[in-house]
């Protein structure tokens, strides 16, 4: 799998790598199934959220 970058959808993230939920979770993102989730970027949920980027990454990716 590739490497999860912030330009990356919640959706794609989750299909290519469904585990990732446990984290957005971790990290207060509830509303992985809303119509938002589906084209929010990592990057944009990160600020929706109050997250620092660089920390969601970091956990999505090891």
């Amino acid at each position: 799998m590739a490497k999860i970058n912030s330009k990356m959808t919640i959706s794609e993230v989750l299909k290519e790598k469904p585990e990732a939920s446990e984290v957005l979770h971790e990290f207060g993102m509830h509303c992985l199934g809303c119509a938002i989730a589906a084209g929010e970027s990592i990057e944009e949920a990160a600020e929706a959220h109050g997250i620092k980027l660089e920390d969601l990454l970091a956990a999505l990716n090891k």
